[in-house]
């Protein structure tokens, strides 16, 4: 496709046309031109392609395809490659259906547990979810079939999602927010981005120039089309000048005659708009280039890898020598759950899935009994369930509780109000528990949940929405067939009300507050040293595994370059097993307030029954900073930083200390009311006002009486501390030798001059 000489020949109205959808899925073709129509679809987990009798609305049913675990479980694989394999697989899938661009990864943050679309998102974390989101992306394009990283920006709650505004300061939203795009633009570069409904600090996403073209483009160096999430758009004019190419779905017309009406009377300059139609017949003529149609697909293949990566993601959060069980052993399965299980969240990532493996069905040749245990339909306790589960339970050596969250509890296009699990089933998991000290909890569930029952149970294992193959996944777990290896990629919380977010989340009205700015998830948790029913990072083995020799190639680094930290690892246990080896850094003499520590490395690995592995990570300027307002730029303060290599945010096993050396001066204008320890912190300014100290503890009268009466009324702590935080011009009331304002001036003059 020769890109320039067909924007020469479009008119203006073929320009405005390809600037949105033809339907709910497709752009606009110009058959003129040869210019053809291309297909996006859903979603981030598994293609929902409607098949070619859907309607143009995209509510009809799409073709099978296999559905694979949802990104909160696949996060907690820590695998990159995993999700690289998880995106092969997707766009093989989409060449094969002719899809260009498959929308996803959903890559924002879990602010809050309540969030209903907290199932396709990743993390708390934002360097986890940026890497485990450049990954799917690699994987996907490796088919060169493009992907569409969203919801940018800022997109972190369902309720009032088309007109909720986001006021977030520059610094969260430079450590938090955007950092997870920034990491995945960076490193995978996606074809496309989609913005999303939310206004941020009062300008909406789909016409924030700063966000999708300084910073977004001009920053990061991003090269593909954003286009509006479907129904994003509020200004289509506006949007383009700001950066938005593609409005999604069709407007009906209406935007694309704003466009014109905008060019012809000078509002909008007609080479944005060609730079809006170059960039969307880059990607499509990207696809056509490397279209494969003979690909094929093997839905049976595609399911085991959704069984295998189920595996690698659930996390086994408690293990009191119950799991895992033996081939043997009389069980019972308790739980409507267990015979259908859920394994993906509402809305526009549901896949119409080729088959659904439930643990019933998965455990059917080792003699397990089953019993419903309560209704799904309706959180009330049904007694004859109840008891059927109970006597079952007592019949047997162990029994495993399948329960979680119902469909109606979370999904696309609204938020939980609580936390809990129906009632109904904390009722059965407490009566089963009562007669049975062999009891183990499964959870199907797409974010945390509170557990009550927490301490009557021996086992709990979180499979999340684990994919179409999660009952044989987590039966390959229970039965230990596999070694579970997943860890928690969000903290939970034993309560709601102990969420950050919790006093703000959901705003009022069309207001939402990010009150506790970078302290989110175990951010917080940490800082406050809050006990947490399980922390970040954490996920149990059924072997150990033992850290050991932890070393740095230097111990001080100047911020534009790197150290190399490395360790052993050995598997101390009786069976093979992976982990998760997390490296988290900390600053002991920050002057800003910040985390305690933060995930700046990560890495999996598999070991035999007794060996060990040397594990290496190269840190840069990026693992020591903090976003600087004042610098507009990524400040690494000069001191010592604690490397920590851990288990889980919690279990921190080895460390090491870093000197880091700032070739960067933090810019500091002084001024009279700067205060005399300010001054004194900084060598050259202290050199500067020298003098003056002297004059001012000579002539003091503060601190200076020999009388008892006045030594009682100020202490020396006193008098160091008033004098410490004092500003510059209050000490012509102490030193009177001083003899003017102008005198201090001119002392400051010369300190911003040096």
């Amino acid at each position: 496709m020769e890109i320039e000489k067909i924007i020469g020949e479009l008119t203006l109205e073929e320009k405005a046309g390809l600037c949105s959808g033809a339907d709910f899925w497709h752009t606009k073709t110009v058959e003129r031109l040869n210019i053809p129509a291309s297909m996006v679809s859903d979603g981030p987990h598994g293609l929902r392609k409607q098949d070619e009798k859907s309607d143009h609305l995209g509510v009809n049913d799409s073709i099978k395809a296999v559905c694979f675990p949802t990104a909160c479980a696949t996060a907690s694989s820590f695998d990159r490659e995993l999700l690289i394999s998880l995106g092969k697989a997707l766009g093989e899938e989409c060449q094969a259906e002719n899809i260009s661009v498959i929308l996803g990864p959903a890559v924002n943050i879990k602010r809050s547990p309540l969030c209903g679309r907290n199932f396709e998102y990743f993390s708390e974390d934002p360097y986890l979810a940026g890497e485990m989101a450049g990954s799917h992306i690699k994987g996907v394009q490796s088919k060169q079939v493009g992907t569409s990283l969203k919801h940018f920006l800022a997109n972190n709650q369902e309720h009032r999602r088309m007109t909720s505004d986001s006021v977030i300061d520059e610094r969260t939203l430079r450590e938090i927010y955007l950092a997870a795009f920034e990491g995945a633009v960076k490193s995978a570069k996606p074809w496309t981005v989609m913005c999303s409904y939310n206004k941020i600090n009062g300008t909406y996403a789909s016409e924030n120039k700063r966000y999708l073209t300084d910073i977004l483009r001009d920053e990061w160096g991003f090269d593909g089309y954003v286009m509006s999430d479907w129904g994003a758009v509020n200004d289509r004019v506006a949007g383009v000048e700001a950066g938005l190419d593609l409005e999604m779905p069709s407007s009906g017309g209406i935007n694309d005659t704003l466009l014109i009406e905008a060019v012809r009377a000078g509002r909008l300059k007609e080479e944005v708009l060609d730079q809006a139609v170059t960039r969307i017949l880059t990607i499509t003529d990207r696809f056509l280039k490397n279209r494969k149609p003979e690909t094929m697909w093997d839905k049976e293949v595609h399911h085991e890898l959704a069984r295998k990566m189920e595996g690698e993601c659930a996390v086994l959060l408690k293990n009191e020598g119950i799991l895992p069980i033996s081939d043997s052993d009389e069980v019972a399965f308790i739980g409507y759950f267990a015979a259908h299980p859920r394994y993906q969240g509402g809305g526009s990532s549901h896949i119409n899935s080729t088959r659904v493996e439930s643990a019933v069905g998965a455990a059917k040749d080792k003699g397990v009994i089953y019993a419903q245990g309560y209704e799904i339909d309706a959180d009330q306790v049904n007694k004859a369930m109840l008891e059927e589960a109970v006597e079952a339970a007592k019949k047997v050596k162990t029994a495993v509780i399948f329960a979680g969250l119902p469909d109606s509890f979370e999904s696309e296009g609204y938020d939980r109000t609580h936390m809990s699990i129906p009632e109904c089933q904390n009722a059965l998991i407490e009566a089963v528990a009562a007669v049975q000290p062999n009891t183990v909890v499964v959870l199907h569930n797409g974010s945390p949940v509170e557990m009550p029952w927490i301490d009557k149970v021996k086992g709990v294992l979180e499979a999340y929405l684990g994919g179409q193959a999660v009952g044989g996944a987590v039966v390959d777990i229970l039965y230990g067939h596999v070694n579970p290896s997943g860890k928690l990629a969000e903290s939970f919380p034993r309560k709601l009300e102990d969420n950050p977010s919790y006093l703000y989340y959901g705003g009022e009205k069309d207001r939402s507050e990010y009150r506790e700015g970078v302290f989110v998830g175990y951010r917080y948790y940490d800082k406050k040293n809050m006990e947490v029913l399980f922390p970040f990072g954490h996920g149990l083995s059924y072997t150990t595994f033992e850290y050991s020799n932890m070393k740095a190639d230097k111990s001080s680094v100047k911020d534009d370059a790197t150290v190399t930290i490395s360790l052993d690892v050995t598997n101390t246990g009786k069976v093979k097993g992976k982990e998760v080896v997390q490296i988290y850094v900390e600053a002991l003499e920050s002057q800003v307030i910040r985390p305690v520590r933060e995930l700046r490395e990560f890495a999996k690995i598999e070991l035999e029954q007794g060996e060990t592995k040397t594990v290496a990570f190269t840190l840069g300027k990026r693992a020591f900073s903090y976003y600087h307002v004042g610098l507009k730029d990524w400040f690494a303060e000069p001191g010592t930083y604690l490397i920590h290599a851990g288990s889980s945010s919690r279990d921190l096993r080895q460390k090491i200390s870093v000197k880091v050396e700032s070739k960067v001066k933090e810019p500091v204008v002084y001024h009279l009311n700067s205060t005399i320890g300010d001054i004194l912190s900084d060598r050259d300014a202290a050199e500067i006002i020298k003098p003056l100290i002297e004059r001012y503890k000579n002539g003091s009268a503060i601190g200076n009486s020999d009388g008892d009466a006045a030594k009682s009324a100020i202490t020396q702590q006193m008098d160091d501390a008033m004098f410490r935080y004092m500003p510059l011009r209050q000490i012509l009331s102490f030193a009177p030798d001083v003899s003017s304002i102008k005198e201090l001036q001119e002392l400051v003059d010369r300190i911003n001059d040096k």
